[in-house]
């Protein structure tokens, strides 16, 4: 299920993530960036065009085919600074992938999109439609996973992306597609990438 798929890596960039609260007194930001590499390196093997990345706060930018030596351009041109704006990215990354299904321009296996964020995003409702309106233009269950990883432990965050994974069939989701991890809950049980890559697809 791995290979023969794509995968799209969304990254927080607000003001919180250059909060200094990770091991070794480094941001959330310095973390992301070296999870970032090791992701895009692990993807090369299952996916050797690359990956596209977005990175959001206020705005987004999408950055496609982004092999592992790409990353750190990214990062330099990208600093943490203003809010979550989770709703226009995740719509974007969808139209995305829904305009290359119609062109014939998907992997036979779908598409993984892992969002890693230190937040509650500015517009939950808006997250909610955007992801419960994906889901029905789906035509089966493992065509879309949404991997929501949360770094930093911010309690409403962590609530809020729950209810991501266990209600959204209750407003009208087509198919689950969420699955949430904490950056702790992957280091406390010792996943590799891959596991967690695995994880969200299946889940």
């Amino acid at each position: 299920m791995l290979e023969n798929r794509d995968y799209t890596l969304i990254i927080d960039k607000s003001g919180s993530m250059s909060t200094k609260d990770q091991a070794g007194g480094r941001s959330r930001w310095d973390v992301m960036q070296e999870s970032t590499l090791a992701l895009a390196s692990k993807c090369e093997k299952f996916d050797p065009d690359g990956i596209t990345i977005y990175t959001f706060s206020t705005r987004f930018k999408r950055y496609e085919n982004v092999t592992a030596n790409k990353v750190n351009q990214i990062f330099e041109e990208n600093e943490p600074l203003g809010r979550t704006e989770m709703a226009d990215v995740l719509r974007d990354a969808f139209q995305n992938y829904f305009h290359r299904r119609e062109l014939g321009q998907i992997k036979p296996n779908g598409e993984t999109m892992l969002v890693v964020t230190d937040g509650q995003p500015d517009n939950r409702k808006s997250v909610i439609t955007t992801i419960v309106e994906a889901t029905q233009r789906m035509d089966k269950d493992e065509e879309l996973a949404i991997s929501f990883i949360q770094i930093g432990n911010d309690s409403e965050a962590t609530a809020f992306l729950k209810l991501l994974d266990d209600q959204l069939e209750n407003v009208g989701a087509k198919f689950d597609i969420v699955d949430t991890i904490t950056i702790q809950e992957i280091e406390e049980e010792d996943l590799s990438l891959k596991e967690v890559l695995l994880k969200a697809i299946q889940d």
